[in-house]
């Protein structure tokens, strides 16, 4: 079934396969329904079984539970089965046929585009599609507009959803340990992806779970998904870009803690802080290297109160006396001058062991501290401006 391929052959240059191709046309709707009453059967089963389940969840009696969720699991496999077969069933006969509606072409392009990771990428194979399978179902049941039929079945899709996320998500993660582990360079698609699947969740997912849940449990990033918000539509520059990304990791710690685990979203956060650095280099205008400089500022804050001041566990133990000497002294910074001047310093001092790679934004690092009189220019000496920081020198 999945080896089917997308092509669709013109073949109606005879009477017989005209003909052949008009009464396949007028079948297709019964076929049609025929999958659908039985996908909707399906759907009543394993919600059926899911709300058992749920019922019995925290109860007492392990065997019940252990029953009652081997039947749910079963009814979901049978559930996603129907629904895998309706779409090569009706709606690639709809496309071989020319009948299709835009979104159905799409939707067997998507599903043949998540098929093809089987070879390769077995895991995320698994994980999309049973998200692809679900997705689809869940908006026809949308499309009914049956109030009730919906809220019910939103409260199995969202847990199944959140968990297949989850799986996602911690494969990019091991991946990302295992490039890193390997040395391997290139980690941009890896990268990617995760950014790219962040946004899926909190562009389609995130705002089902605001409309159901109470949003009291969500008080915490209402104000995040808002900025995401703006950063949603039109067009966006790489500053603009970079910026979402930096919404959407700070999301991630509220959703995908331990999917999403630490030490991948550090690399994530120093993925963004690189790029940054990159575009205040290269960026030529006065006024927008200045917004882009704002923006590196905010970058670091969030990096360290979201993720370097919950860090346990340090490869170095110098490494976090340094950090702790950083967080208490910021902490305690009356002034976003002084907070200014910390974080430049951190700065300096995390791109130390790579100055030749980052000698240009240190220059510019160097340039502001200057500013600040928090260093002093040398007098004789071409192309140096200042002194290595008090961080440094203790260093």
């Amino acid at each position: 079934m999945e080896g089917r391929g997308l092509r669709v052959l013109e073949n109606d240059t005879t009477l017989l396969n005209k003909i052949s191709k008009s009464l396949t046309k007028l079948l297709l709707p019964t076929k049609i329904g025929f999958n659908e009453m039985m996908i909707s059967m399906k759907r009543s089963g394993v919600l059926r079984a899911y709300e058992m389940y749920i019922e019995v969840e925290n109860g007492d009696d392990v065997s019940q539970k252990d029953a009652l969720k081997t039947k749910y699991e079963e009814s979901y496999i049978l559930y996603l089965e129907s629904i895998d077969k309706y779409i090569m069933d009706s709606i690639y006969k709809k496309v071989k046929n020319g009948v299709a509606s835009m979104f159905e072409e799409n939707a067997l392009t998507n599903y043949y585009t998540v098929v093809n990771l089987k070879s390769s990428e077995y895991l995320e194979y698994k994980y999309r599609k049973q998200k692809f399978l679900l997705d689809l179902d869940y908006e026809s049941v949308v499309a009914t507009k049956r109030e009730k039929s919906t809220g019910r079945f939103q409260k199995m899709y969202i847990e199944k959803i959140d968990g297949l996320y989850k799986g996602i998500l911690k494969n990019y993660s091991v991946k990302l340990a295992d490039g890193v582990r390997a040395k391997i360079v290139n980690q941009s698609d890896i990268y990617n992806s995760i950014f790219e699947t962040l946004e899926e969740y909190i562009k389609n997912i995130l705002p089902i779970k605001l409309a159901k849940e109470d949003n009291k449990d969500y008080s915490n990033i209402l104000n995040e998904y808002e900025e995401y918000e703006r950063f949603s539509v039109g067009k966006l520059d790489e500053k603009d870009l970079i910026e979402k990304k930096k919404i959407l990791l700070g999301l991630s710690r509220a959703f995908f803690t331990h999917s999403l685990p630490l030490v991948a979203a550090e690399q994530c956060y120093n993925k963004l802080l690189t790029d940054t650095r990159d575009l205040i280099v290269k960026t030529k205008d006065v006024l927008k290297k200045d917004s882009i400089y704002e923006m590196l500022l905010n970058l670091i804050e969030e990096y360290n109160v979201k993720l370097l001041s919950t860090k346990v566990y340090w490869d170095k133990p110098e490494e976090r006396e340094t950090y702790k000497k950083f967080w208490d002294s910021y902490n305690n910074a009356k002034t976003s001058k002084e907070k200014e001047i910390l974080a430049l310093r951190r700065e300096l001092y995390a791109t130390k062991e790579e100055s030749d790679k980052f000698k240009d934004i240190r220059k510019f690092y160097k340039e502001k501290l200057v500013t600040h009189n928090d260093m002093r220019n040398i007098k004789g000496l071409r192309k140096i401006l200042g002194v290595y920081t008090k961080m440094e020198n203790r260093k």
